[in-house]
């Protein structure tokens, strides 16, 4: 069956791309009955049947329990039930987050029939909001790496260019979000795994503060480590802002089986009087910055002041020591609990690329790590109180163009250059504060993103930076649907 849509549908040319559409416009026209969720949902079908097979960004397909609950909405909305924010809004979620009665398998074959016993926080949150899921994405290995691939699903590819990297390790999101595979894509950052692949295929996404979006995963057989615990957070990986903003408010609502998220306000701050303070850094300490990479974040600057923001050069506390820390500490944890796995588990390829990381990164050792741990919280407060003064800092995310889909297995230099470019990457995520990233435009014919870092569960000023940015450069998929010319 159909709802009556005839007019509405040459408003988006043909009643199968709908997929082109946000969440917010899927959403709202699910809602006044301007097309139906089934409608919806068999439109993102055509699409990954069209697209998937040469990206291998889905790697776990439900449309035929996506089209029962396609099918559910629609007569929820038929007969007026109370309905959430997301009824009948195709979503994806990253194969190493639980959903109820399907695998976990984090990119590894032994874990290929890992049932989850009950659904992660943020997959209820997405159910409880009328969300539909349409399939799992893929993810590297442990999710421990800056591209995708593994050898239970293979490599996932990025639609701007097939060479190059779609990002890790929510490289199967992002490869999903930029070909139209529904509007909100599911990934998590622990060094920059929501950032990065959005930098690299040109999408946007917001790494949450530690706290903002619960976390758990019912499927595990023990606790992660301290500072994986307070450094790793869930998000959304989404073509536009509006729809980044509306998936992170409500994957952050409250679960109680996360004894550190907080009930903090989403949106509903105090007006600022003044305005916003940006402080905006090109500083490269010493590693080589495209110079398209400094010319894009001046641009973005321009954005922001144009838009009233008070925008001014600033020097920021330390960037290289804060990821030289996430290196050393996190990389304790890297091989006291993954190294085992991965040797038991994984791949001669994840192996030899932890064995490079934990070369690069000069491990702690257990006295050490203690210590890094004490000293983690003086440098937060030094950024902080510097936050306090600039809320927003307006940065670069990588300092260098996307690289090729396989950089980081070439040799441990490749690896080491990788990291250094990401530094403001491995940094923030140390300090467990937010950050946004949205596309700027191409460098060197693939997409690139500029970063804006916010004081702690200030989400909403990253977003409304953000959505700035955006109105001057437009939704960059669209761009690469054009190709296509199919808008």
């Amino acid at each position: 069956y159909t709802f009556f849509s005839s007019t509405f549908y040459t408003y988006i040319s043909m009643k199968n791309e709908l997929w082109h559409l946000s969440a917010c416009e899927l959403a709202e026209g699910i809602r006044e009955k301007k097309f139906s969720a089934v409608e919806v949902v068999n439109s993102v079908i055509s699409r990954i049947d069209e697209q998937n097979p040469k990206l291998n960004a889905i790697v776990a397909d439900y449309r035929e329990e996506a089209l029962i609950a396609a099918r559910e909405a629609d007569q929820a909305i038929l007969t007026g039930k109370n309905i959430g924010e997301l009824h009948g809004v195709p979503v994806t979620i990253k194969t190493n987050v639980d959903v109820e009665g399907k695998p976990t398998p984090n990119g590894l074959p032994a874990f290929a029939n890992l049932i989850a016993p009950a659904d992660a926080p943020i997959v209820s949150n997405l159910k409880k909001a009328g969300a539909i899921i349409i399939g799992r994405t893929n993810t590297p290995e442990l999710s421990m790496r800056f591209n995708t691939d593994n050898p239970l699903h293979g490599r996932t590819k990025n639609p701007w260019n097939e060479d190059a990297s779609p990002g890790g390790s929510s490289g199967g999101a992002s490869s999903a979000a930029a070909a139209g595979f529904g509007p909100i894509h599911h990934g998590n950052d622990i060094a920059g795994s929501l950032r990065c692949p959005s930098f690299c295929c040109g999408l946007s996404t917001v790494k949450p503060t530690f706290g903002r979006v619960p976390a758990w995963l019912p499927s595990a057989s023990a606790e992660r480590g301290i500072l994986s615990q307070m450094i790793s957070v869930q998000g959304a990986i989404c073509r536009e802002v509006r729809d980044v903003r509306l998936a992170t408010r409500i994957m952050a609502q409250a679960d109680p089986r996360d004894p550190f998220w907080m009930p903090v306000p989403f949106e509903d701050w105090p007006e600022m009087l003044e305005p916003v303070r940006v402080g905006v850094t090109t500083e490269n300490y010493d590693y080589p910055i495209h110079p398209e990479i400094v010319e894009s974040i001046e641009r973005a600057a321009d954005y922001l002041s144009d838009a009233g923001y008070a925008v001014e050069s600033v020097v920021t506390p330390s960037v290289n020591e804060a990821a030289e820390n996430w290196l050393r500490y996190v990389g304790n944890e890297i091989k006291t609990f993954l190294m085992p796995v991965a040797k038991e588990h994984g791949s001669e390829t994840i192996q030899q690329i932890f064995e490079w990381f934990l070369h690069i990164g000069g491990v702690s050792d257990a006295e050490d790590y203690r210590k890094g741990i004490k000293e983690r919280t003086a440098m937060t407060r030094e950024w902080s109180l510097f936050l306090e003064k600039y809320p927003l800092i307006l940065s670069p995310y990588l300092m260098q163009p996307v690289g090729a889909w396989d950089s980081d297995t070439k040799n441990v230099e490749e690896l080491r250059k990788f990291l250094n470019s990401g530094i403001y990457s491995l940094s923030i995520s140390w300090l467990s504060l937010p950050a946004g990233l949205v596309p700027i435009g191409m460098v060197e014919g693939l997409p690139a993103g500029v970063q804006i870092i916010g004081k702690r569960f200030r989400e909403d000023l990253i977003l409304n930076a953000m959505q700035v940015i955006e109105d001057h450069t437009g939704i960059l998929t669209k761009e690469l649907w054009a190709r296509e010319n199919i808008v």
